[in-house]
């Protein structure tokens, strides 16, 4: 990022302070560029500032970040993630090299694994390595793929990390989100997730979507997938029970297989 760049993106970090909201086309016409750099400073922000329907909004901002906080997460829908996790662990098979994204609904999937079974494991997360250490599988070999950190959602970001997905051969990516719409796709809180997850769900053989109920039905600000996507989608409740019923209802899309646990 050059100076000028720098410059802009605190000033557009004060103004977002002070006035809560700022139209692109206004930001730019304040800034004397065009919305394009404005739209360039915004990708360089490190996930400070996020653009929603033509506006720009402090990535704290009540309305982007409805608090994900990653400790109340932690033990939010605890008893779904764990029956969503058991379910995962079935299919996980002996030399399968699988690729975990962020977040907390697939911590418990490591505790239900084979310790005997030879795994590969593929994360861009702190948090799942830590889970994976504290488990002492012996036969688990761990590939946790670094660059720049982000320590709201403890993952880690970057071309690199890109590059280096690229280049795994991966059985199957078990992903997560933080909204599921049957029409609006699949999508997360934080824009630098979205590149990783989707370079994996290119390069696995089998793509599984593991979101528990409260995640049903909502859009969040950053999209990465449509629904179809996937092969398989573990879920819960009620909620998870509306969604099937939505997805039987409209044949003729290449709807996941659905398991509601």
């Amino acid at each position: 990022m050059n100076s000028r760049s720098a410059a802009r993106l605190q000033w557009l970090q004060d103004t977002l302070r002070a006035e809560g909201m700022l139209p692109i086309a206004e930001a730019a016409q304040r800034c004397q560029v065009s919305e394009m750099t404005i739209r360039r400073d915004i990708a360089a922000s490190q996930d400070t500032i996020v653009s929603l329907g033509g506006r720009l909004l402090l990535a704290e901002h009540p309305q982007v970040a409805t608090g994900y906080d990653f400790a109340t997460q932690q033990d939010s829908f605890a008893q779904a993630k764990q029956r969503m996790c058991e379910e995962a662990a079935r299919m996980v098979e002996a030399d399968d090299t699988i690729f975990v994204d962020c977040g907390t609904t697939l911590i418990p999937l490591f505790a239900q694994l084979d310790p005997d079974m030879p795994l590969t494991v593929v994360t861009y997360a702190l948090n799942v390595a830590n889970a994976i250490e504290k488990m002492a599988l012996p036969h688990v070999r761990l590939v946790l793929l670094g660059g720049l950190y982000y320590p709201v959602s403890q993952s880690f970001g970057g071309e690199e990390l890109v590059t280096a997905i690229r280049r795994l051969g991966i059985n199957k990516a078990f992903i997560s989100a933080a909204g599921v719409h049957a029409d609006k796709g699949v999508s997360c809180f934080h824009f630098h997730e979205v590149m990783p997850k989707q370079v994996a769900l290119e390069t696995a053989v089998q793509r599984i979507l593991v979101a528990d109920e409260s995640k049903l039905d909502l859009v969040r600000p950053a999209f990465f997938a449509d629904l179809e996507t996937f092969d398989v989608m573990l879920t819960s409740g009620a909620a998870g029970e509306a969604l099937r019923d939505t997805l039987v209802a409209r044949p003729g899309c290449a709807w996941p297989t659905l398991k509601v646990l």
